[in-house]
């Protein structure tokens, strides 16, 4: 063996410095989201976009939507129309009442499911989480035989004298299966918060003669405004952009704004203005969304100090 070779081999290899373990280690988290990055690309910010040229799309009635004309018609068309501001306002007073009784209804139940023991708590999580297992159309065809004028509880209303009352193809309908659909995504992240909440801190506000509403409401409420907060824009967010249940239980006269955007696509064929309706719906829903989530954090944060 040479001389040379030897002091070759002999070489320690450097450690590498504090600056490329610092490059390094900024650089993996990347490399590690960069799959997902690809795919929410491709899945997500690829149709938006798409979605924002068609809006601009202009139309004929003709021919279709034409590409390489552009125009602001469209959006015109909706700005300007009350029949639109009247779908508007449907949606979202419609998804705000059932946010509001998914709260009033999923806290407590989250709380009563916190303090079950097993193995009644898994039970309680299996009937809360049932419904998801089952396709939403099912579940708004199963409304409808209910509601119907012939259904079991206009049955059961008659048997008494009362009745019939018209419920199918209604805002109360539709609010009735919307809160039953969206309420485990409601329970779900409220009991998680209850989860995180240390017993031992309402132990010792009872020990200090706190009665249980005091230590409930100074206590338990405030740590669990983070998960009210992520059930409730949850739950708006998919009762405005809800199809299958507006559309199965609100008829073709009570419409919705996905309903709306669905008769534009393939009814009227009007592809740019439903997109456009579908964009303006989105931004409508994301300037409600974080409004709500300011206020929130705001209270959030007054109530922890």
């Amino acid at each position: 063996m040479s001389a040379a070779s030897t002091t070759s081999a002999t070489v320690p290899v450097a450690p590498p410095s504090a600056a490329q373990k610092a490059i390094s280690n900024r650089s993996l988290p990347w490399f590690m989201s960069a799959p997902a990055i690809l795919l929410c690309s491709v899945m997500l910010l690829v149709p938006l976009l798409l979605t924002v040229l068609l809006s601009f799309n202009a139309f004929d009635a003709d021919t279709g939507p034409k590409a390489g004309t552009f125009t602001l018609e469209h959006y015109r068309a909706v700005l300007t129309d009350p029949y639109y501001y009247e779908i508007f306002w449907r949606t979202f007073w419609i998804s705000g009442l059932v946010t509001l009784i998914c709260i009033v209804v999923g806290t407590p139940e989250a709380y009563i499911l916190n303090r079950m023991r097993k193995p009644w708590r898994s039970i309680m999580l299996l009937v809360v989480l049932a419904p998801l297992m089952i396709s939403v159309v099912v579940r708004a065809f199963g409304w409808s035989m209910l509601l119907g004028p012939e259904g079991l509880i206009n049955g059961a209303l008659s048997a008494f004298g009362i009745g019939p009352f018209k419920m199918l193809y209604t805002e109360t309908a539709i609010v009735i299966a919307l809160v039953h659909v969206m309420l485990p995504f409601m329970v779900i992240p409220v009991w998680t918060s209850l989860q995180k909440i240390d017993p031992g801190v309402v132990n010792a506000a009872l020990s200090l003669n706190a009665s249980p509403t005091t230590a409930l409401r100074r206590i338990v409420l405030p740590q669990i405004m983070p998960g009210m907060l992520s059930g409730s824009l949850i739950v708006f967010g998919l009762s405005a952009s809800s199809f299958a249940i507006p559309g199965l239980l609100g008829g073709r006269r009570l419409k919705m704004m996905a309903t709306l955007i669905y008769d534009e696509y393939l009814h009227e064929l009007n592809w740019p203005l439903g997109a456009a309706i579908a964009l303006l719906l989105l931004l409508a829903n994301l300037a409600i969304m974080l409004g709500w989530n300011r206020m929130i954090e705001r209270r959030y944060k007054k109530a922890l100090g």
